[in-house]
């Protein structure tokens, strides 16, 4: 059992500054409590918990659920969450869209968009989510939302839950505090942090203004890809991922709840923070991953392997083979293939590419896509290298050559992505992008091979 090395805050304390804690692995049966012996021994639901806590399940998946996919953790909390529940109204959702949300009719082609600027005023997490892409449907748990996020101040007495998707958040610009009811976790760029579907946040800044790129997930929960031939090591490996050890709050205080649910942002006022799981066991909770940590692997004599070879996490669909959504990284890594042309090929795909850059440099488009850039290449449209990459790619001597302080991702989908009237009309939408390929020149030479 793992024991929690946090302090709690409470009314009687008043604030107490915490520090986050962990425990090492990825979909483990974890067990943790913030006081001795609230976490009972041998049963889940026993007549009367320790300190007059209530138990409470959260599931993730059906009960049903086959033992490898099924996801379930127990809490035990000052109140249940009903006790927690108010009077729920409709609020405006501002920029957040949920698939199916048809609302632009652009022109088919590559698109690309400069920084979204953080804005100058107060806005929290909830506030400062804007909605580039959609995909799927959510009301059918099929899909994905492709967002950023800015966030300019922190929430205070103020709590979310997302109804309709887990949500994989990858900070670009500040450090995040995810206060979880599992635990507290700490991140920064080249971090991400998963958060499933009906767990309850607060997010706070760490370091000033903060903004980054959010995946939301209606389809099956994120996990790791099977390696096949690679075997038993490499990519990215469980022992790195971390899921926080029990920390709670007992406060008092007048409180709002935002639920995102049915596509729609709801909102009730309560009394006290919901944020009081003083312990808890299971295997469906919030984690986080170092992106630094990921061990890549590739062709080390020629040619250039498929990008899945690069997939840190995966959204299985009812298809084999075919993800509802892939999560994949182009972190530092040699390059060393021979007689190859080392970038990205030229390539037209079944699966729809949302790209971000958290920082460095894209090998493949070494000009305009900056870090807080987002590219978007839709199913069966092509895409490839810009013309200074083909020709650098082209006639480089090739030598060992180590890409460095890098890191771009993509969101990757088997549906096509719909762009938002957000970021169809916004000025970072860079407008001559889908012409890139008109600058390469033709080569064709018959009589010279």
């Amino acid at each position: 059992m793992e024991k929690s090395s946090l302090l709690t805050q409470s009314a009687a304390t008043g604030g107490t500054t915490l520090q986050a804690g962990y425990m090492s692995g990825f979909g483990n049966g974890f067990e943790t409590e913030a006081l001795p012996g609230a976490l009972p021994i041998g049963r889940n639901s026993p007549q009367k918990c320790a300190y007059g806590l209530y138990a409470e399940q959260l599931s993730g998946s059906p009960f049903t659920a086959p033992r490898t996919t099924n996801e379930r953790s127990w809490l035990y909390r000052i109140r249940p969450t009903v006790a927690h529940w108010g009077q729920f109204r409709k609020v405006d959702a501002g920029l957040w869209r949920t698939a199916p949300a048809v609302e632009a009719d652009l022109p088919i082609g590559p698109m690309r968009w400069d920084p979204i600027p953080i804005p100058n005023e107060q806005v929290s997490f909830v506030e400062g989510v804007r909605t580039i892409t959609t995909a799927g449907d959510g009301g059918t748990q099929a899909g994905m939302g492709a967002h950023v996020y800015l966030i300019t101040r922190s929430m205070v007495d103020e709590y979310f839950y997302n109804a309709d998707g887990e949500m994989l958040f990858v900070p670009q610009q500040g450090d995040l505090r995810l206060w979880t009811e599992f635990g507290i976790i700490d991140i920064e760029p080249g971090e991400i942090a998963v958060i499933p579907r009906g767990v309850k946040i607060r997010i706070e800044l760490r370091n000033g203004p903060a903004r980054g790129y959010l995946c939301e997930n209606y389809g099956g929960a994120f996990s790791l890809p099977e390696r096949g031939p690679i075997g038993a090591n490499c990519l990215a490996n469980p022992r790195d991922f971390l899921t926080p050890v029990a920390a709670y709050e007992d406060k008092d205080a007048p409180s709002r709840m935002y639920v995102k649910w049915g596509g729609s942002i709801w909102a009730a006022d309560m009394e006290h923070s919901p944020l009081d799981v003083v312990a808890w066991h299971g295997n469906f909770a919030p984690y986080k991953y170092d992106l630094r940590r990921y061990s890549p692997v590739g062709p080390v004599l020629f040619d250039h392997a498929d990008p899945s070879i690069f997939t840190v996490l995966t959204s299985p669909s009812e298809t084999p083979g075919t993800a509802n959504i892939d999560f994949v990284i182009f972190s530092d890594r040699w390059l060393v293939a021979e007689n190859t042309f080392r970038p990205p090929w030229y390539h037209m795909n079944v699966m729809s590419e949302f790209m971000g850059l958290v920082y460095g440099q894209y090998d493949a488009k070494p000009q305009g896509f900056v870090p807080g850039g987002i590219s978007l290449h839709n199913t069966m449209l092509p895409h490839g290298p810009d013309v200074e990459a083909f020709e650098k790619a082209s006639n480089v001597e090739l030598k060992p050559h180590k890409l460095e302080g890098t890191m771009a991702f993509m969101f990757e989908t088997r549906f096509p992505q719909r762009v938002t009237a957000y970021a169809a009309g916004s000025e970072a939408l860079q407008k001559d992008y889908g012409a890139y390929g008109h600058q390469l020149k033709k080569h064709f030479n018959p009589n010279q091979r």
